[in-house]
Order: C-alpha cells, then structure tokens, then sequence
C-alpha cells in the first residue's frame, strides 16, 4: 500500500460535505415549519406598550387620566379598573376613540367617594392573551 497515495486520495471528501449540508437544511427547514404549524411565534407581537398616566382626582368622585408620554395605543385595548363599577373601556368612553397618545385625556366618574381604591390603566392584547398594569394610583381617602 503507498502512504503517498492514501494522504492525497480526495474522492470522498465532496459526499461527505453534501450529506452533512443536507442533513442540516432538512433540521433548519423541519424546526421552522414546526414553529409556523405548532403557532409558537404567536406571542411575538403582543407586547405591552410603554406609556405614562397621570391621575387627577379633581373631585370627591371622578378622575381624570392623562396619557403624559410613551407610546400611542389604540384605545379599545385600554381599560381603567378600580372604580365602583368595575372595568370601564375607553374606547367610545365619553367620546374617545382610536388612539390614546400623549396629551389624550379621559374622565371617570366613581359613584361614591374615593376611600383609596387602588386605580389602574390596563392594556390588554388583540388577542385577549395577555394584559399588563400600564400605570396605578391610588386614590385619596375622602
């Protein structure tokens, strides 16, 4: 046998580079129709928005929310929780519709006087699947 002959025979080095190339395509292409079929990206895009609110409670019962800076929002995903009534929306709250951005106001009347409930601006996503607290304040005890 020639040493010489065995060091420079290069027949199955190209196979070899073309099966372990198509063995990797083939994993790439099965773990992104997999991620598409089993709706893992789903959640990609519902992320909350960052915004701030100021909270004026300009009487024994109501109070006003300004959207002071951050991103604008579309307004049927707010809601304002902690008043006597439950969640109130604010799309079509007193007029308001389409987006919330900054210098946006909306007013909500509480019932009955304030005794420190605990007031939230919530987003809540297209899908329902996720929510979050965008801001809190807490009333004055009256």
């Amino acid at each position: 046998m020639n040493l010489l002959e065995l060091f420079s025979e290069k027949r199955a080095v190209s196979p070899v580079i073309g099966v372990i190339l198509m063995v990797a395509i083939t994993v790439i292409l099965a773990a992104v129709i997999g991620t598409f079929v089993l709706n893992l990206g789903q959640g990609l895009q519902q992320t909350a928005p960052q915004a701030s609110f100021g909270f004026d409670y300009n009487s024994d019962t109501n109070v006003t929310i300004t959207h002071e800076s951050g991103d604008t929002i579309d307004a049927a995903r707010l809601t304002t929780s902690g008043l006597d009534g439950g969640s109130v929306a604010w799309d079509g709250h007193n007029g308001l519709t389409g987006t919330v951005s900054a210098g946006t106001t909306a007013e909500f009347n509480n019932s009955v006087n304030w005794t420190g409930e605990t007031v939230r601006v919530v987003w809540e996503s297209q899908d329902g699947s996720t929510s979050a607290t965008l801001s809190r304040s807490t009333a004055p005890t009256v």
